[in-house]
């Protein structure tokens, strides 16, 4: 499993928790509860190795530890926008991706990687504006916070 799958899967997570789904990231890899999905997204068909679950789980748990304090982050460089407004998929990848800037160490996941893996899974899982949307956030929360010049993703339209 790709790293990219890997991030993928834990924003799906973020997704469901979000929603109201009761596990834990380590439940979710249980045998059993894991051959339940259905392989159609393909990311179920290939069962993690143990960095890739280590991983996952770092960013779903991170995420349901810290996210009064990653929703802070978002709703000030959300202009305008309330959490309630943002999509449910724009969300979970937010939040998986501020986590990432926050929490992991840059040289793991350096912040352009971690920006333009959101922007492209705000492209495949909601509307084509909310790539943009998900790109400034991020973009502005890394210069303004993080002091990083050169960590913006320009998106492609």
């Amino acid at each position: 499993m790709t790293r990219t799958n890997a991030r993928q899967l834990a924003v799906q997570l973020v997704f469901a928790a979000a929603g109201g789904t009761d596990f834990s990231a380590e439940e979710y890899f249980d045998k059993e509860f894991y051959k339940d999905f259905s392989p159609e997204d393909g990311l179920s068909v290939e069962t993690p190795q143990e960095g890739e679950k280590s991983y996952i789980c770092s960013i779903v748990n991170g995420v349901q530890s810290h996210v009064n304090e990653i929703d802070g982050v978002i709703e000030r460089y959300a202009v305008g926008w309330s959490l309630r407004r943002i999509s449910r998929a724009a969300l979970a990848i937010l939040r998986c991706a501020v986590y990432e800037l926050l929490y992991m160490p840059a040289d793991d996941v350096p912040p352009a990687v971690a920006i333009n893996e959101a922007v492209e899974l705000a492209k495949t899982f909601d509307e084509s504006e909310t790539a943009a949307f998900v790109n400034g956030i991020l973009g502005s929360f890394v210069r303004e916070e993080l002091g990083l010049k050169d960590s913006a993703v320009a998106v492609e339209s």
